[in-house]
């Protein structure tokens, strides 16, 4: 196998007989090489090959920026949740678990802790799905030693509800039209085009897909514990603060749903990245 690109030390991208893009993963396989080099197939733990440029594009950029332990989890609770489910799963679940996982860890090693505003809702009527998410959380524990709090089952669940491929979800039209209207918003407010191949970019898109699920099935995420970070967060990014404002007023007048802290807390934050990310572009 020849490298085609380095990623980081652990990962390389590499291409096939028929000159098809995989990603090749395992621990130094890259270390000291330059593009061109032969590649040790005894080193490698995981390929991947997803079906599109544009999957390939940004599980190639996520991989750049989460370490390939997080990965390595991902593969393996998704693997077992084949199993599991017995259905097959949109291969984007590599994508989006894996960022997921890895910032739910992050989270987690700064004190940072969401609650899942609908958790009772996925463990009752998806219990396949949120027995996966406890497992993962095992995993997870007896892998890395950190334990994630319980609603976390219930936010890896709903990766696995979105992502399985004969479940399309009947309210899906209505949420890329909300989705696209806040994403206008935040272009007009800033004058930029949002930077689409940044994991950022992913990030803000998968925290409004979980926004405008909660908008149209009448849940709103109201945790008043957030009152002191978002107090601080207005200061940080104020910017970002003040187009959340816009959505806010946009949302109540055409939607009648009123943003609660918490949402207005991280829909703040994913938007100050994303704008940072984009202007550097």
């Amino acid at each position: 196998m020849i490298i085609d690109k380095i990623l980081n030390n652990n990962v390389a991208v590499i291409r096939d007989k028929n000159d098809i893009e995989e990603i090749v993963m395992g621990r130094g396989i890259a270390f000291k090489k330059r593009p061109g080099d032969q590649i040790d197939e005894s080193m490698i733990d995981k390929v991947f090959k997803l079906s599109t440029k544009e999957m390939n594009t940004r599980f190639k950029e996520l991989l750049v920026n989460i370490p390939m332990e997080h990965v390595k989890l991902s593969d393996q609770i998704i693997s077992d949740a084949k199993i599991k489910l017995g259905k097959g799963l949109n291969e984007y679940i590599y994508i989006s678990l894996s960022d997921h996982i890895s910032t739910a860890i992050d989270r987690f090693q700064n004190n940072i802790f969401i609650k899942n505003s609908i958790y009772w809702e996925i463990k009752r009527f998806y219990p396949d799905e949120f027995m996966i998410g406890q497992h993962a959380i095992e995993l997870i524990e007896k892998e890395t030693s950190i334990v994630l709090p319980k609603d976390e089952a219930a936010f890896i669940a709903l990766h696995f509800i979105n992502a399985q491929l004969d479940q399309p979800n009947p309210e899906i039209s209505k949420m890329a039209k909300l989705i696209s209207e806040i994403e206008t918003i935040i272009k007009h407010t800033f004058r930029l085009e949002l930077n689409e191949d940044s994991v950022y970019y992913y990030r803000l898109i998968t925290h409004l897909k979980f926004f405008a699920s909660r908008l149209f099935a009448e849940k709103t995420y109201n945790d008043q514990q957030s009152g002191d970070l978002l107090e601080v967060v207005k200061i940080k990014y104020r910017n970002a603060f003040e187009c959340v404002n816009k959505i806010t007023i946009y949302i109540k007048e055409k939607y009648g749903y009123d943003l609660s802290d918490e949402e207005i807390l991280y829909l703040t934050i994913h938007i100050a990245h994303i704008v940072s990310e984009s202007q550097k572009s």
